[in-house]
């Protein structure tokens, strides 16, 4: 039985992936989920699974190396580790840098060093089969041109341009430092933008949703035109798991979705998708409409384009995504029209003051 340190997994893609792994393995494996419980972490995001005889959870901050390390010592069998936690949000990074080196890089820090002091033999060696996985964005590899044949692979060279992308390359390099230097036993995935249950609604989907189905403004940056890559979070998960249990170690793996989209073509979908799911009788359904787009000021240093190609990780390890965008989105909306509650929940207080600042709409 494998014993796997998850760290933010009370966020959106943990929790994802922390469902995931129950429903693949059952009872078979232990997760301890180890979250400091920002904004957007939720426990209610794992109210189904909180009683499992396999799972606990350890309220933690990734900076804070003595507890990092206790963890490590009251589980001596942690034998996976799975490294989600990171403050993720650009808008937030060019508002607070110094958040995001602290987080994405120095944290990165402590859980390599944790694990490598609970790992290491004395020959400098590692125990077998313990692996630690550090995931990551294409945003690293900077923008592409607006060019349907251009792609991120494994080999693109770094480019960063937000203090996001910059602390999560930063975090990238630590990592790739620590299997040149020390044969860590780790490997990196770089994935494109994520949706699915759970999302907090600072990101494109799950914003426009909640706006539209509200009557609110839909911002869009710029012209819209920017494209991104999007993965359905439960292929994301299982792609997770798959390299890990499959991988080449110290390797790379880009994980992507096969849906390019630019940013308007998605609130569009959004709200052709809202209108077909709402009933005739449901009120919310004489506001969801086209009227509510409403172009905002540009983000700073905003990439164009995005796009990932899976290459190696269908080559050598078998995985491709399942979830075609017009699948998930639908599974997507569905999901919250069944979680109104948890929607509701998380944009209270402080959200509301944060969004009104941020697109001051």
């Amino acid at each position: 039985m494998h014993t796997y340190l998850v760290t933010g997994g009370a966020g959106f893609i943990g929790s994802n992936y922390i469902h995931y792994m129950f429903k693949k393995y059952g009872d078979d494996i232990r997760i301890i989920n180890v979250d400091v419980l920002t904004y957007a972490g939720n426990l209610e995001n794992l109210r189904d699974i909180e009683n499992k005889p396999g799972y606990s959870f350890v309220k933690a901050d990734i900076t804070d190396k003595a507890a990092i390390e206790k963890i490590f010592a009251d589980n001596p069998d942690i034998d996976r580790v799975v490294h989600f936690a990171a403050e993720s949000h650009v808008d937030r990074s060019i508002r607070n840098p110094e958040v995001f080196v602290q987080t994405n890089v120095m944290g990165t820090a402590v859980m390599l060093n944790a694990a490598k002091a609970a790992w290491e033999l004395p020959d400098g060696t590692f125990k077998p089969d313990h692996k630690f996985l550090h995931v990551s964005t294409d945003e690293v590899y900077g923008t592409l041109p607006d060019d349907d044949n251009a792609y991120f692979y494994e080999t693109t060279p770094y480019d960063p341009h937000s203090p996001y992308s910059a602390s999560k390359a930063g975090s990238d390099m630590l990592v790739k430092s620590y299997m040149d230097t020390y044969k860590f036993p780790a490997n990196i995935t770089n994935c494109s933008n994520n949706y699915g249950p759970y999302q907090f609604p600072e990101k494109l989907i799950p914003l426009m949703i909640n706006n539209a189905l509200n009557g609110k403004k839909l911002p869009v940056y710029g012209d819209g035109l920017n494209v991104r890559d999007w993965l359905y979070v439960e292929d994301h998960a299982k792609a997770i798991d798959m390299v890990q249990e499959q991988g080449r170690l110290f390797e790379t793996y880009n994980i992507g979705g096969h849906n390019e989209k630019r940013n308007i073509e998605i609130v569009n979908i959004i709200i052709d998708t809202l209108r077909e799911e709402l009933d005739d009788s449901d009120p919310r359904k004489a506001y969801v409409t086209k009227d509510l787009i409403t172009y905002v000021e540009d983000r700073k240093g905003h990439d164009r384009r995005y796009a990932i190609a899976p290459d190696k990780i269908k080559s050598e390890i078998g995985w491709e995504p399942e979830t075609m965008f017009k699948e998930g989105i639908r599974k997507t909306i569905r999901w919250y029209f069944d979680h109104e509650d948890w929607m509701k929940n998380v944009t209270s207080g402080d959200y509301q003051k944060y969004y009104e600042t941020m697109y001051n709409v």
